[in-house]
């Protein structure tokens, strides 16, 4: 027979195909987006599959496999119609229903396995009345979903129509109704607990109807285990941050409190996450005298106010992660990074550099941070381990993409900056495709976990 090919169905910019290739060590075979943003980062990074441009309903799976049988399909459907972070807004019934595109290709090629990524609101799938997901009847769709992969789905049920649509009105729905006998397990897992810094949590659904079991890769950081990766280790230490003061647009009063109360419960404290080496830190701001700003190295004295001091003095800079979200004030920064969304920039870095104090200078004690930034005073007094450290200043700057796809647990050399034309890509491009990727670590351990090549295979 032909030999098996891999499929990347919702490909996007190449998150789960990396996984997969990393796990396998093959290329995936086919990908499909319908964005061309994202088809041409994923082309630039896998030149070898075959890209469809194309609504995966457009894409006819027989036509696409040519004869050859599906060893492994993955599908990561457009989770923002069942994630909660989408609000009030009225979700879209097809795009709720993208799923069923899996039920087509394993009801239409010999599909020997798949396994689907989502958020794991995606198991109260349910229709939708007047634009919003029906309560009463919440998980009906998602258990009809199972029924049509497994022993089979009633031609009476409501969800036929939606089987109708994904297949077409001409398809046999006996095959429907007897079941596609997929052998079908699901787990909600933590990106953080597989050597990813960040938190994301996302469902994974696995199918397969080759008699093999169902593996679900054992954690390897967490508890017992390996630690965490964090924040820290994807922040390019080297690029500097900008003052949150003396901006000439300045940042929003309810940004400014995030931060405060972020410095606050992070920062201040007896023991705050200090940044590695603080000497590669670029330098630091003074904005004490307006008309004659200085520069200078973070591991010199602050001379406005350390004058009197000879020989200079080391200073700490405490770092930690504002996100700009909700009432969500962030994170420390040796804890992995909150999860990445594709719209927009919304997690930053905020430093706040320290130096000795002595009892010389302007210096005063903080006693409600707010307080602190508001009035633009720079020479708090705070405590680290016992010891008094005066605030110099405080810099904010927003993650930058590199830093983000790094977070998402991507290769340090994947092509995110520019497209195949060498047009440089927006950082908001960037980052879409970042947001919206599956972690590769997690592809890779679930495909390397139940991916078996057949033991003969005829190349074609």
């Amino acid at each position: 027979m032909k030999r098996e090919i891999i499929v990347d169905n919702f490909a996007g910019g190449g998150g789960a195909s990396t996984g997969i290739e990393l796990g396998l060590n093959r290329y995936v075979d086919i990908a499909i987006n319908h964005d061309q943003a994202a088809i041409d980062m994923h082309k630039m990074n896998h030149p070898e599959t075959r890209h469809y441009c194309e609504s995966v309903w457009d894409v006819d799976p027989v036509e696409a496999c040519n004869g050859h049988p599906v060893g492994l399909a993955w599908f990561s459907p457009d989770c923002k119609h069942f994630s909660k972070a989408k609000g009030a807004t009225p979700v879209n019934k097809n795009i709720r229903g993208l799923a069923w595109v899996a039920v087509r290709w394993a009801a239409s090629v010999p599909v020997r396995m798949f396994m689907l990524e989502n958020v794991e609101e995606f198991l109260t799938w349910g229709p939708v009345e007047d634009g919003k997901p029906c309560k009463k009847r919440k998980g009906e769709t998602f258990n009809a979903f199972i029924s049509a992969l497994t022993t089979g789905l009633d031609l009476d049920h409501p969800s036929i129509e939606d089987v109708k649509h994904a297949l077409g009105e001409e398809f046999d729905l006996s095959i429907i109704e007897k079941g596609l006998g997929y052998q079908v397990e699901w787990r909600v897992i933590k990106a953080c607990d597989y050597g990813v810094p960040t938190t994301r949590s996302r469902l994974f659904l696995i199918a397969r109807k080759d008699g093999e079991p169902i593996v679900w890769p054992e954690p390897t950081h967490g508890e017992g285990l390996q630690p965490y990766k964090t924040a820290a280790d994807i922040i390019d230490w080297n690029l500097p941050v900008k003052s949150i003061f003396g901006r000439k647009k300045p940042l929003a009063e309810n940004s400014m409190k995030r931060i405060a109360k972020g410095l606050e419960k992070f920062a201040f404290t007896e023991a705050p996450f200090l940044a590695p080496d603080p000497t590669k830190i670029s330098f630091i701001t003074e904005y004490a005298n307006a008309s004659h700003q200085r520069n200078m190295a973070i591991d010199e004295p602050l001379r406005t106010i350390c004058a009197q001091v000879k020989g200079g003095h080391f200073a700490l800079v405490t770092s930690h992660i504002v996100k700009f979200r909700g009432d969500n004030i962030g994170h420390g920064t040796n804890e992995p990074l909150h999860t990445i969304s594709a719209g927009g920039f919304h997690l930053g870095e905020v430093r706040a550099f320290l130096i000795e104090y002595y009892g010389t200078g302007s210096a005063q004690k903080i006693d409600k941070p707010l307080h602190t930034i508001t009035t633009r005073d720079r020479f708090g007094l705070v405590m680290v381990k016992g010891t008094a450290y005066q605030i110099i200043d405080i810099g904010l700057r927003m993650l930058e993409p590199y830093e983000l796809f790094k977070g998402m647990g991507f290769p340090a050399d994947y092509k995110i900056s520019h497209d195949s034309q060498g047009k440089k890509l927006t950082k908001a491009n960037q980052v879409a495709r970042c947001g919206n990727a599956v972690c590769p670590p997690l592809a890779q351990a679930l495909a390397a976990s139940n991916y078996k090549p057949l033991s003969i295979e005829i190349a074609a």
